[in-house]
């Protein structure tokens, strides 16, 4: 009698599974179906994390572009490579004079860390050297938009970033900049451009009221020079680093970095993780290396490999497919504590990029990167439903005309229809 009371209560269980698996596609395909899609590109794959039964899956292995759902891969590969505390500097000391090289960290004097773990290291030494040249990247990645070099989102890539490679100007009565070094850079007038292109001339007029990062023109020169400001005190420009075995200065911990590349969807905390993970394979920063090492090591079982060429996804070069992005996905999910995961993602409703969409009821029900370009908009992650289960899922749609907002309706109520009823 247990016997068949048992088989029964899985019988069960097997039908509202399959029911709540047509009502799934069902109710998706309806909303794909319309005329709203016509004209664009769209990929939407939803994977059970735990059964790995794939729920839904249109054009899953056909390539789109990712935009920052391109912050995934560089998730997933700088919890590879790095270890929980960001490895600040290499070093090494001859005779009276410190010898340090970057690793491409992008918290040193960044204004929102606010970490000094390096600054009070440098400080408790004298003579100082600074080696710049284990740095083998163009300042921009592959694809950019040149035109956006005075934009907040696109930073020069740098082994020894200060400031998070940004001036940061303030809307008070009198000009004020940060770093104050750039203070005599900045021309107080309205002008069309923000920045000139090839050097650190800053415009902004009386009677902005906002406050605005601009990129600045990076070189050793200038990162020596801000380097002196801060520390008050003369260092040099060294062509060569002394032979021995160098130490590493341990900072932040490493969540803290990919909390805010993922939340705010910092370009140029990608940009730096990428080159901070290829620091732990040599001592030349190059962020190529690191992406092929992951693709034809940890990923090599992708079924559609990426085209891959940065790591904020800015480049529209960037080729990924969404049984790429769910494969990432999953595969964090096995290996990293839930809570911890979800942490590190925008929570639907509540934090990031997120914020101002996909609410829950009660909570949050979508922890999600997004990425937008223009025409394009990406969102992936992990979904959680009324019953508990967790789904893995990439949506991508490329090519459309309509405004995102329009996208994200259409997408939100897709998401509510599977977070009700499976």
């Amino acid at each position: 009698m247990k016997k068949i009371l048992f088989g029964c209560t899985v019988l069960l269980f097997l039908i509202g599974c399959a029911s709540a698996k047509r009502n799934l596609q069902q109710t998706t395909k309806t909303v794909l179906d319309s005329q709203f899609y016509d004209n664009q590109f769209t990929g939407f794959l939803i994977l059970d994390a735990t059964s790995k039964d794939t729920l839904y899956n249109l054009n899953g292995d056909k390539y789109f572009t990712p935009a920052s759902n391109t912050k995934i891969f560089t998730l997933f590969t700088a919890l590879q490579f790095l270890p929980d505390s960001i490895p600040a500097l290499k070093y090494l000391i001859e005779n009276d004079t410190l010898f340090i090289e970057g690793t491409g960290d992008p918290s040193f004097l960044h204004p929102y860390f606010k970490d000094s773990t390096a600054l009070n290291f440098l400080r408790g030494h004298k003579n100082i050297a600074l080696y710049l040249n284990n740095f083998e990247e163009n300042r921009f990645g592959p694809g950019w938009s040149w035109a956006d070099y005075a934009y907040y989102y696109q930073p020069e890539r740098s082994p020894f970033p200060l400031y998070g490679n940004v001036a940061t100007l303030y809307n008070t009565d009198v000009p004020n900049v940060y770093p104050s070094y750039f203070l005599d850079h900045v021309v107080p007038i309205d002008y069309t451009m923000q920045r000139e292109i090839e050097e650190n001339i800053f415009y902004f007029g009386k009677s902005r009221k906002d406050t605005v990062e601009i990129p600045y023109k990076t070189d050793s020169t200038l990162t020596r020079m801000l380097l002196e400001d801060v520390l008050g005190r003369k260092i040099r420009v060294t062509n060569r680093m002394p032979s021995g075995d160098k130490k590493i200065l341990s900072g932040l911990p490493s969540d803290s970095l990919y909390r805010r590349m993922m939340h705010e969807s910092d370009n140029m905390i990608a940009e730096q993780l990428l080159l901070l993970a290829s620091s732990t394979l040599s001592d030349t920063l190059n962020g190529e290396w690191v992406r092929d090492s992951v693709l034809n090591n940890q990923l090599s079982n992708l079924k559609q490999p990426p085209r891959w060429v940065d790591g904020s996804g800015l480049s529209r070069y960037n080729l990924f497919t969404p049984e790429s992005m769910v494969h990432v996905l999953h595969k964090m999910y096995r290996e990293i504590p839930k809570e911890r995961l979800f942490d590190l993602f925008p929570a639907g409703g509540v934090s990031g990029t997120l914020e101002r969409w996909y609410p829950g009821d009660t909570g949050p029900y979508l922890f999600a990167k997004t990425g937008s370009l223009g025409n394009v908009h990406c969102v992936s992650g992990y979904l959680v439903t009324k019953t508990g289960k967790t789904l893995v899922f990439s949506f991508m749609n490329n090519h459309f005309r309509h405004p995102s907002s329009e996208v994200k309706k259409r997408m939100q109520r897709i998401f509510e229809e599977i977070r009700d009823t499976y």
